[in-house]
Formats: structure tokens, C-alpha cells, sequence
């Protein structure tokens, strides 16, 4: 059987990181696997002896990976899958996330199932479910990665409320007075926008969530619009500065003059779902539905 080649991601190293990588690569040589491991993570394995020998080369940057990968493995939470993205957009490259932090709806393999899962991946027990992102259009050039799986932000700079006038395919929506506006995919909407009372949406739903952060208007709830929808954003500020994020990038722009828009991008993220796993039994598992701490 020809050796399949597997790219691996992390950023956090710690003590229990570099054992869950030792656990992936051993998994990986029992199922003919190669790897292509991130650059960073070399000096892990540049201890051991020998190193493994199904390490074949080593990356930096997303250019560097292409279509002779045939999955990519990110070990860590949620934070770290989202910092994968870059590596896999539009290159049709299934990706998988190891949990090595917190929550992990994104991440959602477990320590102890690694070994089971990687020969599961092997032998294409799997479906693939593709993930839709959100692309920034304007203003351009102010992302070196304009788009964003889970989430992106308006946020106050500093104390003051800030207003947030929102048009949907040119048509007015609202003026939001609050201290900021998320606009979340499904695979974001159990992240930030839940926290605000947004509704959690399936994956495959090709819809947006528009929620406020602490809005002086109670009155107003979070919406969920269809993803085809162009949706601009302006901001007022008494600082005339405000924070824009994609995920986990942030950066500061001036109020007045700035528009921001954004709409679905022209492609999707294809996550691995593994046959013992689904979105409803993760998200029962991770909020602790149906528990009782009275038992």
C-alpha cells in the first residue's frame, strides 16, 4: 500500500503536547503514513533517537502545502484549529483536530482515541463536512488572511458605546448601540456568539448569525440571514477608533470612513467526521445537556 503523506500543525508546546504528538506519530506509522511536520515542532522530535523515521520534511507556511497532502492533523483546542485554516483553504485537504486543550468543538478527538481514530481515517471511515467561511471584502489588504471560520468581530475601543449601522444586500437592518457586533458562521456560532444568547446552528446550514454584544437596546436579538448575503457595517465612535477580528486576529481601524463588508467565501473548509461522531452528540457532551449535578 502506497504511504499516505500527513501534514501535522500544533503551537502550544508543553509536556502534554509533545506526548500526544509522540502517540500521533506512532499511530500514523502503524497506518503507512508519512509526515510533514510544522517547522516549529522539529526540535521536539530532534530528541528523540532516533528521530522518526516517517518524518520526511518539514513546513513554515501555507504555500508549502499542497495537493500531495492527503490530510492534515491539527493538535490542540479550537484556537489552534482555527490558526490551521490558512494552510488548507481551498486546497480540498480534509482536515482533523486533536484535542490537546479545553472545550474542542472544532478539535473533537480525544487522547485516548487517537490510535482508533487515525486507523479509522485510513481506511476512509469517515464523511467530510464541508465548512463555509466568512470572507472580508472591504477594506482590502488589512488581513493577510481575509477570512475566517468562526467569527467576525466589531468591538468597542475603550469604555464608550459604540454604534454599528448594519445593511443587508443594501438594505437597512439597524443601528446596534452596544459594545459590539459579531457576525458568526454555524461552526462560530458555538463559539463567541453563543456566549452573547446566539443560536447554535448546524454545520451544513449555509446561514450567518448577526448578535450584539451587551446592547443598550434589550429589544434586540440576535438574526440569523441567509450566507449568500452582502452584509455592510459602519461604525461611530467618540474615540473614532474601533476593533475588527477574524477569529483570532485583531486589529485596530478608524471609525469614521470605514466600511466594512463581508459575504460568504467561494469555498469550504472539509472537516473529518468519524462514524462514532456527530455535531449533536458533541455539543450534548461539551454544554453538559441533560445533566444533573444533583446525581
Amino acid at each position: 500500500m502506497t504511504a499516505m503523506k500527513t501534514a501535522i500543525f500544533a503551537r502550544r508546546i508543553n509536556s502534554s503536547l509533545i506526548e500526544t504528538l509522540h502517540q500521533v506519530l506512532g499511530a500514523l506509522q502503524k497506518n503507512n503514513h508519512t509526515v510533514c511536520l510544522y517547522r516549529p515542532l522539529e526540535k521536539i522530535v530532534q530528541t528523540d533517537n532516533p528521530v522518526p523515521s516517517i518524518i520526511e520534511e518539514f513546513f513554515d507556511s501555507p504555500d508549502e502545502i499542497n495537493n500531495r497532502i492527503a490530510y492534515f492533523i491539527s493538535i490542540g483546542g479550537d484556537g489552534t484549529f482555527l490558526q490551521s485554516i490558512p494552510f488548507v483553504a481551498g486546497k480540498n485537504i480534509p482536515i482533523v483536530g486533536i484535542n490537546n486543550g479545553r472545550l474542542g468543538f472544532l478539535a473533537n478527538i480525544q487522547k485516548e482515541e487517537i490510535d482508533a481514530s487515525i486507523t479509522a481515517i485510513t481506511g476512509k471511515e469517515y464523511s467530510l463536512e464541508n465548512r463555509s467561511l466568512i470572507q472580508l471584502l472591504s477594506p482590502p489588504d488589512v488581513f493577510p488572511y481575509p477570512y475566517a471560520l468562526n467569527d467576525l468581530t466589531i468591538q468597542k475601543k475603550g469604555s464608550s458605546l459604540i454604534t454599528i449601522h448594519a445593511y443587508i444586500n443594501g438594505e437597512y437592518l439597524n443601528s446596534y448601540w452596544t459594545d459590539g457586533l459579531i457576525i458568526a458562521t454555524p461552526t462560530g456560532s458555538t463559539a463567541y456568539a453563543m456566549s452573547v444568547g446566539g443560536p447554535i446552528v448546524c454545520p451544513e446550514c449555509s446561514t450567518f448569525i448577526i448578535a450584539p454584544i451587551a446592547s443598550h437596546n434589550f429589544a434586540v436579538r440576535p438574526l440569523v440571514v441567509n450566507a449568500d448575503s452582502h452584509i455592510k457595517l459602519t461604525v461611530e465612535s467618540r474615540n473614532n477608533e474601533f476593533l475588527l477580528t477574524l477569529d483570532s486576529y485583531t486589529i485596530e481601524l478608524p471609525a469614521p470612513g470605514t466600511e466594512i463588508i463581508l459575504t460568504k467565501a467561494g469555498f469550504s473548509i472539509q472537516t473529518i467526521k468519524l462514524k462514532n461522531h456527530s455535531f449533536y452528540t458533541t455539543i450534548r457532551n461539551k454544554l453538559m445537556w441533560g445533566a444533573d449535578p444533583r446525581n
